[in-house]
């Protein structure tokens, strides 16, 4: 018997496995990824109207937890109080999944 990606040879769902599902499985963190892979950097005001119904405050931990796993960085700009949000190489290498999340949501959801 072969063994699946997400398996160890104890039978134990593979640890980075779930590492990235405790990223992706937290509630506003897949929207705010796929805002930014479309629509590419945004402000706060434009992530936060994007990503209907959660709170600032919570928009606010999200963003905090994506740039602390090196999915979103900060940008600042200097003699501007711009600030945006932009995804990283390594947030911009989920183009593909996303893109299959999708799919499957369009052929199982009604």
């Amino acid at each position: 018997m072969s063994l699946s990606h997400t398996q160890t040879t104890t039978g134990r769902i593979c640890e980075k496995f779930m590492a990235t599902f405790d990223v992706l499985g937290r509630k506003w963190n897949g929207l705010i990824i796929e805002v930014l892979l479309n629509e590419g950097p945004r402000r706060f005001k434009d992530l936060a109207t994007a990503v209907t119904k959660c709170s600032d405050r919570v928009l606010v931990e999200r963003l905090k937890e994506l740039e602390s796993e090196g999915i979103v960085e900060r940008r600042t700009y200097k003699d501007s109080s711009l600030i945006e949000y932009a995804l990283t190489d390594r947030g911009e290498s989920m183009r593909d999944m996303m893109s299959s999340i999708h799919h499957w949501s369009d052929k199982w959801n009604a």
